[in-house]
């Protein structure tokens, strides 16, 4: 049994339903699913129906990101409560700052005599989660660009014409708001950040575990991130990424994580509520 935890729907950035991604998941045969949706937990809901449909097991998830000591990285939130007020008050504030890079961006774009109309991208995004992809998506649409990459070589990739800086909460506060929320943190494709020196200052904040495994980590790599989650005591997980077809493929499940892992994931955090637990058990007695 596998499990792919790291993918993206049309509530953020990606290209399939929540329905089109569990029906693809099924087809493949895999026993358990995460939502990561960028800043969101809107599709969770509708992820979690078409889940129990298929007999697939679901993880409520986010993908946010954040900064620790000038460094970018992004961290997956695992089994949130998607009805927490705090989460859910944050989550609102991050969409907010997104949709005015958006504007921003498009800002940029007219001032290089590009007519894209920010409504525009906001029609094709469709969600309240808008990033650089819709934008992408929309020039090549209004035939401003040929394809994608071009959008993204002319004027999205960052030091290009209409790149806008992103949003990014502290890495601590990240931690915590996920911890609040009853999630367990994880660091997503940390060979993609090249941050190993900041993994131990985490750790001691309470990071839960490495995305060792993910669409773009070398065989090598993984190994590596494997050794260091060993070695911190840290989860192990893995993940696609998909956000929807890559070069006419769905990338969902060409990471496959062993079920075992899942297992492992569970077992973490009902170790982490039971010592909560304690916790306010023990200072309640002391108040």
């Amino acid at each position: 049994m596998f499990a792919d935890l790291h993918l993206h729907t049309s509530f953020s950035d990606g290209t399939y339903t929540p329905e089109e991604l569990t029906a693809r998941a099924g087809q493949l045969g895999l026993a358990a699913v995460a939502l990561t949706d960028h800043d969101t937990v809107e599709g969770c809901d509708r992820m979690a129906v078409a889940c129990e449909l298929a007999g697939l097991e679901f993880l409520a998830a986010a993908e946010l990101t954040a900064e620790f000591d000038g460094n970018e990285l992004h961290l997956l939130g695992y089994f949130l409560d998607t009805r927490n007020a705090k989460l859910l008050e944050e989550l609102s504030r991050f969409q907010q700052v997104r949709q005015n890079r958006i504007r921003e961006m498009v800002a940029r774009l007219n001032d290089l005599q590009v007519p894209l109309q920010v409504d525009a991208v906001f029609a094709i995004a469709n969600c309240h989660s808008p990033g650089r992809p819709h934008v992408a998506r929309a020039l090549v649409m209004g035939g401003f660009c040929s394809n994608l990459d071009e959008a993204f070589e002319r004027f999205l990739k960052k030091s290009r014409p209409a790149w806008v800086p992103k949003f990014k909460i502290s890495a601590l506060e990240a931690i915590a708001l996920i911890h609040q929320a009853g999630g367990l943190a994880v660091m997503a494709h940390p060979g993609l950040n090249r941050t190993d020196g900041i993994i131990p200052e985490l750790v001691g904040a309470g990071l839960d575990g490495l995305e060792c495994f993910h669409t773009k980590h070398s065989y090598s790599t993984a190994e590596h991130y494997t050794r260091l989650a060993r070695e911190f005591g840290l989860a192990i997980t893995g993940g696609s990424d998909c956000h929807g077809l890559s070069k006419g493929k769905p990338l969902i499940g060409t990471v496959k994580l062993p079920y075992e892992y899942v297992e492992r994931l569970k077992s973490r955090l009902r170790r982490k509520h039971a010592a909560d637990s304690a916790l306010h058990s023990g200072s309640q007695t002391l108040q």
